[in-house]
Formats: structure tokens, C-alpha cells, sequence
């Protein structure tokens, strides 16, 4: 699984004129999921995204988590972040999972998150959706988290 997460003051999510998900300070986490991942690859990175230091201390050194600041999350699905981009100058995305599997491990992270965060801190947006997605970028700053897919042997 990919993720690639910015610290905001605030983000949302509409699909169809409709504002389908918002929060105020926190995480926007854009999330892939690729071929070979599973239960394992859920749990690092809900770990990684509740836990990754990136809000302020006193000070002013990125020392504090999500959890720690009391922070919101908002996740949003994002197969093209497992393209292919090696060659060409068309993306292959042979290495995202299926609709069905992404759908699913999706919401396994985001039961995961909710599980560890609380119902109430967390949103997110509809997978396979067309969204805008609109945020406040806060610094800005802007990580990628990895928790690779298990390989099949060839």
C-alpha cells in the first residue's frame, strides 16, 4: 500500500456537488493499493499514518503524531499512485489490485483507523468515485508511506 499524506487545516470531499467528507486539522492521506497486498500491509500502515510525527511540538520541531495532537484524518483512494511510470510516457497500472480487492483493504484501513482514532475523527471519500478533493496544505508538508505488498515467488 501507498500513501501519500499531507498535513492541513483543513480538507474535503465532493462527489457530484455534494460534500461527501471534511476535516479540520489533521491528515489528507491519498492511498493505493497494490497487487500482493493484505491484512499485513492494512495494519503497518494505519500504524504509520496514526503515528507518523509530523505536527508541530513546542518547539516547532515535527515530533508530534495524529494521535497525539488529537488530529482528524481523511482518506481517499488513489489507485494511480501504484502506476508504473518507468517507461513511456503513458502510466501502466499493472501493479494496482483489483477494483474489488482495492475496495476492500481500503476499507479495512479505514475500519482500522477508525478502530484506533474513533469514528468521529475519521472521513473519507468514495472509492471509484470522481472527487475533488480540496485541501489546505499546512507548511507545506507532504510525505509518501510505503507498506510494500508481500512478492509472489516466481
Amino acid at each position: 500500500m501507498i500513501a501519500v499524506i499531507q498535513r492541513v487545516t483543513r480538507a474535503s470531499v465532493d462527489v457530484a456537488d455534494e460534500r461527501i467528507a471534511t476535516i479540520g486539522r489533521g491528515i489528507l492521506a491519498l492511498v493505493a493499493v497494490e497487487k500482493g497486498d493484505g491484512k499485513p500491509q492494512v495494519e503497518r500502515l494505519a500504524e504509520r499514518l496514526l503515528g507518523y510525527r509530523v505536527f508541530p511540538d513546542p518547539e516547532g520541531r515535527m515530533n508530534l503524531s495524529l494521535d497525539e495532537i488529537g488530529g482528524e484524518l481523511l482518506l481517499v483512494s488513489q489507485f494511480t499512485l501504484a502506476a508504473d511510470t518507468a517507461k513511456g510516457r503513458r502510466p501502466s497500472f499493472t501493479p494496482a489490485a483489483e477494483p474489488a480487492l482495492g475496495a476492500a483493504l481500503f476499507d479495512a484501513l479505514l475500519d482500522e483507523c477508525r478502530r484506533h482514532l474513533g469514528e468521529g475523527r475519521v472521513a473519507c471519500g468514495r472509492f471509484g468515485a470522481d472527487m475533488l478533493v480540496s485541501l489546505v496544505n499546512d507548511g507545506p508538508v507532504t510525505f509518501i508511506l510505503k507498506a510494500p505488498p508481500d512478492r509472489l515467488p516466481h
